[in-house]
């Protein structure tokens, strides 16, 4: 009862920050080591609960997304966004299969998390204060206009979420912006990508640890997958309403205190 009280507790933290810019997997790291969430399986969980995030960007986008299925050799403009999310998609993929297994052992670490946490936040806050003083930069207004360079630039700097407490959504919505694309097009486009990202990450991660897994183990890894998606598609209708009138400035204090908070915990001895 207890490990799926933990597993409850660990999808709704994915949930809430899938795809928020502050770090899911960062997060879970911290969370799980506070509830002293199982180290054999932990790892195996972070992963596979982002699968419940996945079935909520597809639920949310499923009207979009069936027309783009049934209209992919009819529509140039569906053809080119899903050329261009398959660029985007490219470089972590690579990157996932050759060093997945080496960064996952060696960089899921709080002090890694903290470090990470207050980075990416100082970079959103120049990056939005940069938005601000030079909005002339900003010349893609649609998922429709995204280039096919704007979507390598996504990709490339998608390969900085491999350090745990970056966040993946962060990371390609930072790349969007850089590249030119207003703040909702960069998100919308950072929610597309998560589907071949996560998705696949999540498949390969799961097919990886097959033997290592028991009923049981399958059993608190669907509980936390639902959970996370449930919480999920929540989060991602009140992103995308915040984007609207709003900018990053505030994850970016947020995780630069949330770092702070780690390091203490880490100095108080509270992780190891």
């Amino acid at each position: 009862m207890l490990e799926l009280i933990k597993a409850i507790v660990l999808g709704l933290v994915e949930g809430i920050t899938e795809f928020l810019p502050v770090s899911s997997t960062g997060h879970l790291i911290i969370v799980a080591a506070l509830l002293d969430f199982g180290q054999s399986l932990r790892d195996t969980f972070i992963i596979f609960i982002q699968l419940g995030a996945v079935v909520a960007v597809v639920l949310f986008y499923w009207r979009d997304l069936w027309y783009q299925l049934t209209h992919f050799y009819r529509d140039r403009a569906v053809m080119r966004l899903w050329w261009a999310i398959g660029i985007a998609f490219l470089p972590a993929a690579i990157i996932g299969l050759l060093f997945g297994a080496a960064i996952k052992a060696r960089l899921f670490s709080p002090i890694i998390v903290a470090s990470a946490l207050i980075a990416v936040g100082i970079l959103f806050i120049v990056i939005e204060k940069r938005a601000a003083n030079r909005p002339s930069s900003v010349t893609t207004q649609t998922m429709a206009q995204i280039t096919l360079r704007q979507a390598l630039v996504v990709g490339l700097s998608q390969l900085f979420a491999f350090i745990p407490g970056t966040s993946r959504s962060g990371a390609s919505i930072i790349g969007g912006m850089l590249a030119g694309m207003n703040r909702k097009t960069a998100t919308q486009f950072s929610f597309y990508l998560s589907i071949p990202t996560l998705g696949g990450a999540t498949l390969y991660d799961l097919w990886e640890n097959r033997d290592g897994l028991s009923n049981g183990d399958l059993g608190l890894l669907l509980v936390g997958a639902v959970i996370s998606g449930v919480v999920a598609w929540w989060a991602i209708r009140w992103l995308l309403r915040y984007v609207s009138s709003n900018d990053f400035i505030p994850f970016g204090w947020y995780r630069i205190l949330a770092g702070i908070l780690v390091f203490i915990l880490i100095l108080s001895g509270v992780f190891s």
